[in-house]
């Protein structure tokens, strides 16, 4: 389970300013129920430009809902140059950290206030900047690289963490590492082609992403997983703990198992679960 600080559970238990401002100055709107997170940022500003008032509705999770609170705090009695300079990681700092695979929820309040001042500012219908890399969470380039950048990330787990590019069905991992060895200045290495593999190998292979790679991230939240065979590219499985039980199962499985997988062992395996 996730390690939250006291200052996030008193957000998250008794979450500040929730609601909506009618006759709002500033509103931002970032993500997507489809995503998992939603927040929508409201502001008002007195007649000497400072921030009066400020609410949120969000639609996420406890992390998502400490960070939408704490935001709004931060945000009174500033003058809008001073919160254009919030980012993340002061909405983070604010409640005494957040882990690292719950980033993004800080980040979607740095991006729901850009949004709002840009509304107030008469900005609001400025076209996305960038290339979308992210498909599935629609994450541009220039996103992936400013989140770089600014948190001096260096691995695509990292990038997933802040703005969740990447989370899903892993077809832009090779892009984002791509952009991660720009911003560092690394040489981005081939990846080695694994040709000629035998049976046994390939499980040898599977058993040991399942243990380095997969099984500590399930074993966080309480879940496990074992593998059962291997036949040809089909790998059969059997999901323990809480991911037995979880409604997301089937998630975990082609957008997590499946696809580190397919990134460490070969890219036509297919993973399914045994009942």
């Amino acid at each position: 389970m996730w390690e939250y600080t006291d200052k996030v559970k008193d957000h998250f238990l008794n979450p500040r300013n929730v609601g909506k401002i009618d006759d709002a100055d500033g509103v931002g709107e970032v993500g997507s129920l489809a995503c998992g997170d939603a927040l929508r940022l409201y502001f008002k500003v007195d007649k000497d430009g400072k921030i009066i008032d400020a609410k949120f509705q969000t639609f996420g999770c406890a992390s998502a809902i400490a960070s939408s609170s704490a935001l709004t705090e931060m945000l009174k009695g500033m003058n809008l140059e001073e919160a254009q300079k919030i980012s993340n990681e002061d909405i983070a700092q604010f409640l005494g950290g957040l882990p690292k695979e719950k980033m993004h929820c800080s980040v979607m309040g740095r991006d729901a206030l850009e949004k709002a001042i840009d509304y107030y500012r008469g900005e609001s219908e400025k076209k996305q900047e960038g290339n979308i890399v992210c498909e599935c969470f629609g994450v541009t380039d220039l996103e992936i690289e400013r989140t770089v950048r600014e948190n001096n990330l260096r691995t695509i787990e990292d990038v997933t963490d802040y703005v969740k590019a990447g989370g899903g069905c892993g077809q832009c991992h090779d892009q984002i590492q791509e952009i991660i060895d720009s911003v560092t200045g690394k040489e981005t290495p081939k990846r080695k082609e694994k040709v000629g593999m035998t049976n046994l190998q390939k499980i040898k292979l599977i058993e040991e992403t399942l243990e380095r790679e997969i099984r500590p991230a399930l074993k966080q939240d309480g879940g496990d997983i074992e593998l059962i065979d291997v036949d040809g590219n089909q790998v059969l499985v059997k999901l323990r703990g809480t991911c037995a039980k979880c409604a997301a199962s089937q998630v975990t499985l082609k957008h997590y198992v499946e696809n580190k997988l397919q990134e460490f062992v070969a890219p036509e395996l297919v993973v399914e679960e045994v009942q």
